[in-house]
């Protein structure tokens, strides 16, 4: 796969992005998605300080979603999660569902293989926003080539670098000083002083431990 390669036909990254507080985020999925990096650790967190949906009416009791609501929540949860919309999302759930295996699994296992989640992964960042950005701007190389496009598809095997000079910027070095509070998956190997990364494995679903029940979007998406 050429470094300007990526799955499902996905060329680019839109532009069309949510610009409001992500802490809202959050709240309206009623658990952390850690979006905010560090602060999401402390009692800053949003959530911690107001544990009710945004909005007028958000400390109003909740009503029971329905199956199809059920469905629609959990894929609007991990969309936010890896920071997706909905057609990238759909493009993925396409080419898992085209391939062997459990389709949820196949699913997970694309979005985790995505650059921007590798970097945010490794520690090279506090959060998978941020870790888009720094992959734009050309900080990473794969495999000795730079890679610009967060959702390339990182491969079983592959090394990934912080690029000569990126190696300086504060937010980096602070990220991977803090890396140890959330940890690095073992399907993972960071070399912290050679700010270098090798995907040794891709993961199980063990070893995905935020809560999502991806069989819930296959039978959305199976409608």
């Amino acid at each position: 796969m050429s470094a300007t390669e990526t799955t499902s036909g996905l060329v680019g990254e839109s532009m069309a992005r949510y610009t409001d507080s992500v802490c809202r985020l959050c709240r309206r999925e009623g658990l952390k998605l850690y979006l905010k990096g560090n602060r999401c650790y402390t009692d800053k967190c949003a959530i911690e300080r107001r544990q009710y949906a945004p909005g007028q009416h958000g400390q109003r009791r909740r009503s029971k979603l329905s199956e199809y609501g059920l469905q629609l929540r959990e894929k609007q949860k991990i969309k936010r999660i890896y920071g997706l919309l909905e057609r990238q999302f759909r493009g993925y759930f396409r080419k898992a569902d085209r391939m062997k295996g459990i389709t949820g699994e196949n699913l997970l296992i694309f979005l985790e293989r995505r650059l921007d989640n590798i970097v945010y992964r490794m520690g090279f960042s506090e959060s998978r926003q941020e870790a888009r950005q720094l992959v734009r701007h050309g900080h990473f190389e794969v495999n000795g080539k730079k890679v610009s496009i967060p959702s390339f598809q990182v491969q079983q095997g592959d090394k990934i670098v912080v690029r000569g000079k990126s190696q300086k910027l504060q937010r980096i070095g602070e990220s991977l000083e803090s890396v140890d509070r959330r940890g690095i998956p073992l399907w993972l190997e960071v070399d912290k002083k050679q700010y270098s990364g090798l995907v040794k494995a891709y993961p199980s679903r063990e070893e995905l431990t935020m809560p999502m029940q991806e069989q819930l979007v296959v039978e959305l998406y199976s409608r």
